[in-house]
């Protein structure tokens, strides 16, 4: 990264922003960029609003850079791999090869997750249907990414890969009996970033709920 800057990840644990722990570790960066802990009042009741959170809406990852806040996972991600492009966990802009990792990105934020929460809430719609189509079709496509290739974007390792597989680390379940995915899934979950960010994890949130 060119430059001195101050850069703050406000995380809490076993939460959206664990992934980006993960990626801040698979970017090398763990010495450039403060992890800051901070509650958030969790779906079952526990937890807390947290009023060091910077977030307009409470809720993580925040990512502070030189006093600018930025949220949403998909911005903080990118802009990341941007400020430590030698990890090469993103393509080089102008390649066709980031075009195709910015849609995978684009897809977890605006298709998966919507698709997901419907999904764990009971959701049927016709009009979500239309909009986002189904889970059937999100494990569809992946099959398809996933079916001899070891990434999504194909041999290589990216931050797509960790963004996209964030939602399936807590629900495994959810994967069909694919040996692309499950291969893909054990891949991800063996990576030393993600043990070390499972495992930080845990011992924090034992502390704090």
């Amino acid at each position: 990264m060119k430059g001195t800057h101050m850069l703050t990840l406000f995380h809490a644990p076993m939460s959206r922003s664990t992934r980006l722990v993960t990626l801040v570790d698979e970017l090398s960066a763990r010495d450039a960029v403060n992890i800051r802990i901070v509650n958030v009042q969790r779906r079952d009741g526990q937890g807390a609003v947290d009023p060091d959170n910077p977030h307009p809406e409470k809720k993580v990852p925040v990512l502070d850079h030189d006093g600018t806040v930025i949220t949403e996972s998909i911005a903080i991600a990118i802009h990341l791999c941007d400020l430590f492009p030698k990890a090469a966990m993103m393509p080089e802009v102008g390649t066709p090869e980031r075009g195709a990792c910015l849609q995978w990105l684009a897809w977890n934020a605006g298709v998966v997750e919507p698709v997901l929460v419907a999904k764990l809430s009971g959701i049927e719609h016709p009009g979500l249907q239309s909009s986002f189509r189904g889970w059937d079709e999100v494990i569809g496509r992946l099959e398809t990414a996933l079916d001899g290739s070891d990434w999504l974007m194909g041999d290589r390792f990216t931050v797509a890969d960790i963004i996209v597989h964030s939602s399936f680390s807590w629900m495994p379940d959810l994967l069909p009996d694919h040996a692309g995915i499950q291969d893909w899934h054990n891949r991800m979950m063996a990576r030393p970033a993600t043990q070390r960010a499972w495992q930080d994890d845990q011992a924090l949130i034992k502390k704090m709920l």
